[in-house]
């Protein structure tokens, strides 16, 4: 291992290969959380609700970070090609499976817990559905940065980079003040 590169595939592999594990692992406690029913499931639940939301928002956070050096790097050079890595890897190690199993367990607590109901769920809900674009705005420009087609300048990921910020503070105060 060295003078291996954190860019080669074989660094690559184990990151995947863990992060595989770990979300075996995420999966098989909720299994056996669902399949036992403990008296403080809800609490079980909403701890990995909690655990998915900061490793979607962490990802969500970084992401334009990488884009706003990524545009600095000359197309083609080492430097871009190691941004692209370090996005791909992002977007699908991270940002993707916690968004899933964030969204996963968030439509459980709505449902299970509050029927849906509660004008604050329902905004939650729209920022979060929000924030979810935002994502899908990032992952087509992980794609784009990929192809060598990124048009946006670092003036415009700086600005992106303050949209997850504002929306998480929004469904923070709606969740834990519950206004309406």
């Amino acid at each position: 291992m060295m003078g291996e590169r954190q860019s080669d595939s074989a660094p690559g592999k184990r990151a995947r290969l863990r992060a595989m594990i770990a979300l075996a692992a995420f999966a098989a406690l909720l299994v056996v959380l669902f399949a036992t029913r403990p008296d403080d499931l809800y609490l079980w639940v909403k701890a990995l609700h909690i655990i998915a939301v900061i490793s979607w928002m962490a990802a969500l956070l970084y992401m334009p970070r990488l884009f706003i050096y990524h545009t600095d790097a000359p197309r083609g050079s080492p430097q871009s090609e190691t941004f692209k890595i370090m996005e791909q890897r992002l977007l699908k190690v991270i940002m993707n499976p916690a968004m899933m199993i964030s969204w996963g367990l968030g439509l459980y607590l709505a449902w299970d817990i509050y029927g849906f109901h509660g004008g604050w769920l329902h905004a939650k809900l729209l920022f979060v559905l929000l924030l979810t674009l935002v994502h899908v705005h990032f992952s087509r420009a992980v794609a784009a940065f990929g192809r060598d087609e990124n048009r946006r300048n670092a003036r415009y990921w700086r600005l992106m980079n303050e949209v997850p910020t504002l929306l998480m503070i929004l469904i923070v105060i709606l969740v834990v003040v519950k206004p309406f």
